[in-house]
C-alpha cells in the first residue's frame, strides 16, 4: 500500500477511474427505457419499484461488501458487483413477466452494493488525506463521464436497434470494467481468502458511528436523485424530449465541469462550507425542474442540477474518509452508501406513489425533492455546526 502512494495520481488511480466509468455506463444505459419496459410488460404502476428495488439490496448488500472490503480486499468486491451487471444485462431480455423484472432489478442491486464501497476505500488507501477530495472530484469525474454516456447510448441503441441489444451493450460495458478492475494491483495489506465466516455480520458492524453526519446528509441530499431517475423519463417524454437520455447527459456534463474544482474547494476551505452552497443550489434546482414547461427550460434546470450533484457528493465522499478509520474504512463507506441507497429508494417509491401515472403532479414530486434538500441545508447549518 505504501509503494502505491509515492504518486498521487499513478496508474492504478486512472485504471480505477477507467472501470468506474464502465461500471456507470453499464448500469445507467438501461434506466431511461425501463419505464416503457416494465409499461410493455404490464406493470406501468409499478414504475416507482424500478429504482426502489435496486436501491434496497444494494443497501441491504452494503454491510457485507465493507466486511468483505476490510476483510478479503478492495479488488474483490468491485469484480464481484461488475459480474452482477454483466449477468444482468443478459437476463433482462428473456423476462417476460413484471414479476420476473422486479426480481432481476432486486438482483441488480447487489452490482452498486458492491463495486462503489470497494472502489472508495481503495481511492481512500492510495490518495493522501490533503489531496482526498480533488481525487474523489476526479474519480466523480469518471463515473459521471459513464452515468452521461450511458443513458444518451443506451436510447441510441434501443431506438436504432432494439431493447435487448441495448441490454446485452450494458453487459459489455461492465465486462470491460471487469478486465479493468482485474488488471490493478490489491491496496489491503494481508487480505484473508473468502471463507464462509466473513459474511457473518454483528450489529455494530452494520454502522460506523463516526460517519454519521455526512450519511444523514447524504440521505436528505439524494431523494431528489431517486425521484429524478424515476419521473425524469415520464416527464421527458411529456415536453416532447425524444431521447430520454438527455436530461441525465445534461446534468451529468455540468457536473463534469464543477467536481474537480468543489474537491479541491473542499480540501482548502472545509468540507461543511461546499455543501452548504451544494444543499442550497439543489433546492433551486428542484423549483426550476417542477417549473420547467419546455425541453429548453428541463435541460437549463438539469445543467443547475448537474452543478449541485457535481458539488455535493465528491465532498460527501471526502468528508466521510476523513472521519473513518482506516482498519474500518470499509464499513465507513459502507455506511455512507446505506444513507445514499435509503434516499434514493425512498425518492424513487414516493415519487412513484404521488405521480401515479398523472402528469398534472409532475410539479408536486419535483418540489418534494427540494423540500428534503432544503433538510440538508437546514442540518449542515445548524446540527452539523453545533457538534463540530
Amino acid at each position: 500500500m505504501a509503494e502505491l502512494k509515492t504518486r498521487v495520481y499513478g496508474l492504478q488511480f486512472g485504471l480505477l477511474c477507467l472501470s468506474s466509468f464502465l461500471f456507470f455506463a453499464s448500469f445507467n444505459m438501461i434506466i431511461p427505457e425501463l419505464p416503457n419496459y416494465i409499461t410493455q410488460l404490464g406493470g406501468a404502476e409499478y414504475k416507482g419499484l424500478i429504482i426502489s428495488l435496486f436501491t434496497l439490496t444494494a443497501g441491504l448488500s452494503r454491510p457485507f461488501s465493507g466486511q468483505l472490503a476490510d476483510k478479503m480486499g478492495r479488488i474483490p468486491v468491485m469484480l464481484i458487483g461488475g459480474a452482477v451487471c454483466i449477468l444482468c444485462g443478459f437476463l433482462y431480455p428473456i423476462t417476460g413477466s413484471v414479476a420476473a423484472f422486479l426480481l432481476l432489478r432486486l438482483v441488480h442491486g447487489f452490482s452498486t452494493g458492491f463495486t462503489p464501497t470497494g472502489t472508495a476505500a481503495y481511492v481512500a488507501d492510495i490518495i493522501p488525506t490533503e489531496r482526498r477530495g480533488e481525487a474523489t472530484g476526479l474519480l466523480g469525474l469518471a463515473g459521471s463521464l459513464g452515468m452521461a454516456a450511458g443513458p444518451a447510448m443506451g436510447a441510441s441503441i434501443a431506438n436504432s436497434f432494439s431493447l435487448d441489444a441495448m441490454f446485452y451493450s450494458s453487459s459489455a460495458a461492465a465486462f470491460l470494467s471487469v478486465a479493468v478492475v482485474a488488471r490493478m494491483h490489491e491496496t489491503l495489506d494481508n487480505p484473508n481468502r473468502f471463507r464462509m465466516g466473513l459474511l457473518k455480520i454483528s450489529r455494530k458492524e452494520i454502522f460506523e458511528p463516526r460517519v454519521l453526519d455526512p450519511s444523514i446528509v447524504m440521505m436528505l441530499t439524494v431523494v431528489s436523485f431517486g425521484i429524478i431517475l424515476t419521473i425524469i423519463p415520464d416527464f421527458s417524454e411529456h415536453l416532447g424530449i425524444q431521447n430520454k437520455g438527455l436530461f441525465f447527459t445534461s446534468f451529468t456534463l455540468s457536473s463534469l465541469a464543477i467536481r474537480f474544482l468543489a474537491g479541491r474547494a473542499s480540501d482548502k476551505y472545509g468540507r461543511i462550507r461546499v455543501l452548504k452552497i451544494s444543499s442550497g443550489l439543489l433546492v433551486v434546482a428542484m423549483g426550476l425542474i417542477g417549473w420547467a414547461n419546455t425541453a429548453t427550460e428541463l435541460l437549463l434546470a438539469a445543467a443547475v442540477f448537474g452543478v449541485a450533484v457535481g458539488m455535493n457528493s465528491p465532498t460527501v465522499f471526502a468528508w466521510t474518509i476523513d472521519l473513518s478509520h482506516p482498519e474500518h474504512r470499509g464499513r465507513a463507506m459502507a455506511t455512507m452508501y446505506i444513507a445514499l441507497e435509503a434516499g434514493i429508494g425512498f425518492g424513487a417509491l414516493s415519487s412513484g406513489w404521488i405521480y401515479a401515472n398523472d402528469p398534472s403532479r409532475f410539479s408536486l414530486v419535483f418540489w418534494t425533492g427540494g423540500v428534503f434538500a432544503l433538510l440538508g441545508f437546514l442540518y449542515l447549518n445548524f446540527v452539523v455546526k453545533d457538534r463540530k
